[in-house]
């Protein structure tokens, strides 16, 4: 895992000093090494969290004995022995040992196509020196981030926006789209950055670059996925031995690997697979917080550390400072995120830098298994009779949590267009809490025509006609939720901390298999993860697969009742923020929340995160 950055001039001109500033701000990512590289217009800057072959020899920026070709690469293709092996009997020999070699050869035998065989997570730049070509690309579902800024001179790549930044007179003007979708979802989504300068690559995406044009292409697509008629016995057991797989090959490193290990289905079971394939103990943490209010799983945990005898430790973590968090938060997002779950996440890994740089955790085992109650709350017809409701519910007027709560899911669940069911269901927001209403009077004018919920569209109008509501749901999520929440805070808040994560359930094989299968599986009889427990019965205990899951949720809205009240006042009333920021609307929402009244936490955060960010930073 690592930091890549670099700069294709357009016009020949690279400063090696701007190249070493980039690379500097990602050290972060990579404190083992750090090296920049020019060939001809081409720069390339990569810190290096040794992993894989901790040798020299596998330091990055690497070249192809002829020099032809040189890779930054970032992330880890888990079936790098079965391609190297079938290379070598092509004839290729190696040097090293890492699998940036074995992807950097891979690309050079098969082009672009090599892209399509790796399993793993990646983001990576490879320039042809023949050719005068820079390829830039990212994993099929965007876990590894890749970030890019165009202008006449030349295009800027890094893995996180604060390289990028460094370019001088780089234009610092708000994308008003992100703006709007990050209101509404907390985040910006798809390819949008909060930079109208800045974009995002997406996910299984290329970007090809020579001094005469730019040509974009995707690798992987998710609507050619074809659609298993499989049995249920079939697919649990194909689950089971492609689950296995994936924790075996994300046990790969030349470091020890551990597990958050927080008692639910998913760690569990990961766990439970990884203490059959590693070759040591396998090291497991469990972590509670001073904010939980005792519904962790530290019981749970418990008791599959002791069942498989993992070297367990349990880490309690305390949510002071939390100003200082929130700061930190800032800088290693580059932009607004207000996704809290960052905060639980920084403050394990901040205690765990230095003691372990690989650890696993099971994200994805929701959104392709089906762990969400919207995934029955969809299949039900019954809403189909109450699209009377939205009227009636129009003449309510209340600031009680519970009925705008239940407004808030009417209004979502009885939307008659597809894409905007969903998307709704997947936002705190709606139009009772008309989240624009924050803005200031000139913002509310810029923003009034734009769409928040145009990435969900997009993604709806490449689905074929016959696909059911339940499995555009697992697409949606697969797409959306998944690359630009969870992936950007998980990559985010523990890069910063420099510990890689590994999410054994999105394995190329078990995710593309998952997508694959009938929707009514993987819920059958409104039982979230039907498939997944099945699957698992022979490994977990009853009281985890089918008990009620605990978990715990970031108080932020008791925070911004208590201590954190003060801090946003503060952050709401500078000059820099009343250019956005509609103050007197604000408080009034505010003191409404202060009453614990309103549903207004959720929109308050995402104010008070926005404003953090404003007033650190000189954008239009």
């Amino acid at each position: 895992m690592c930091g890549i950055s670099g700069i294709y001039s357009f016009k020949g001109e690279l400063d090696k000093n701007l190249l070493s500033e980039m690379n500097d701000s990602l050290r972060h990512r990579g404190p083992d090494h750090s090296s920049i590289k020019i060939i001809d217009n081409v720069g390339f800057g990569h810190c290096r969290l040794s992993i894989i072959d901790l040798s020299q020899d596998a330091n990055q920026p690497m070249s192809c004995e002829n020099d032809r070709f040189t890779i930054v690469f970032n992330g880890e293709v888990y079936n790098f022995r079965e391609i190297k092996k079938q290379l070598s009997i092509n004839g290729i020999s190696f040097s090293t040992s890492s699998d940036t070699e074995v992807v950097l050869k891979a690309f050079i035998k098969y082009g672009c196509n090599a892209f399509k065989l790796f399993n793993g997570m990646f983001a990576l730049a490879i320039f042809d020196k023949l050719k005068k070509e820079l390829i830039l690309a990212r994993d099929q579902f965007g876990i590894k981030p890749l970030y890019f800024h165009v202008d006449n001179k030349q295009i800027v790549f890094s893995s996180e926006k604060k390289a990028i930044l460094k370019i001088k007179d780089i234009p610092l003007n708000i994308n008003r789209q992100a703006l709007v979708e990050y209101i509404w979802f907390g985040n910006p989504l798809g390819n949008n950055t909060f930079f109208q300068s800045i974009s995002e690559l997406g996910p299984g995406t290329i970007l090809k670059i020579s001094k005469n044009k730019i040509e974009k292409k995707k690798f992987f697509s998710i609507n050619k996925i074809n659609q298993k008629k499989i049995s249920e016995e079939d697919a649990i057991k194909k689950i089971k031995v492609l689950f296995g797989e994936s924790v075996k090959r994300h046990l790969i490193s030349d470091v020890p690997v551990g597990i958050f290990l927080s008692g639910g289905i998913d760690s569990s079971a990961i766990t439970a697979y990884a203490s059959k394939y590693s070759k040591s103990k396998v090291k497991t943490y469990s972590i509670c917080f001073d904010y939980d209010k005792g519904t962790n799983e530290l019981g749970l945990a418990a008791k599959i550390a002791k069942k498989y005898r993992t070297q367990h430790t349990e880490l309690k973590i305390n949510g002071k400072d939390l100003i200082k968090v929130l700061e930190s938060l800032d800088m290693s997002h580059d932009e607004p995120f207000a996704d809290a779950a960052n905060i639980p996440l920084y403050l394990v890994t901040k205690k765990l830098k230095g003691k372990i740089k690989v650890i696993l955790q099971g994200d994805g085992g929701d959104e392709f298994f089906g762990g969400y109650s919207r995934y029955n709350t969809i299949k039900s017809r019954k809403w189909k009779f109450f699209s009377f409701l939205p009227w009636l519910i129009d003449l309510i007027k209340s600031d009680n949590t519970k009925v705008l709560r239940i407004q808030r899911f009417i209004n979502a669940i009885t939307e008659k267009k597809q894409y905007l069911r969903n998307a709704l269901l997947l936002t705190m927001e709606s139009k009772y809490s008309n989240p624009n209403r924050v803005f200031s009077k000139s913002i509310k004018n810029e923003v009034q025509n734009l769409d928040p919920f145009k990435r969900y569209k997009e993604v709806y109008n490449d689905y074929h006609d016959e696909i059911d509501d339940s499995q555009a749901l697992f697409y949606t999520d697969s797409q959306i939720i998944l690359k630009d929440t969870f992936f950007e805070k998980v990559d985010k808040s523990t890069m910063a901390n420099s510990i890689e994560i590994r999410i054994p359930f999105l394995d190329k094989k078990l995710s593309e298999f998952a997508l694959s299968l009938p929707s009514n599986l993987k819920t059958k009889n409104g039982i979230q993860k039907y498939l997944l427990k099945k699957a698992f019965e022979d490994e977990l205990p009853s009281d985890i697969l089918y008990g009620p899951k605990k978990g715990f949720g970031v108080p932020y809205g008791y925070w911004l009742r208590t201590s954190l009240s003060d801090y946003f006042i503060k952050q709401i009333s500078t000059e820099k923020a009343a250019y956005f920021i509609d103050k007197k609307e604000v408080l009034k929402i505010f003191n409404i929340h202060k009453k614990e009244k309103g549903n207004y936490g959720f929109l308050l955060w995402k104010t008070l995160i926005l404003c953090i960010w404003i007033n650190k930073n000189n954008i239009k």
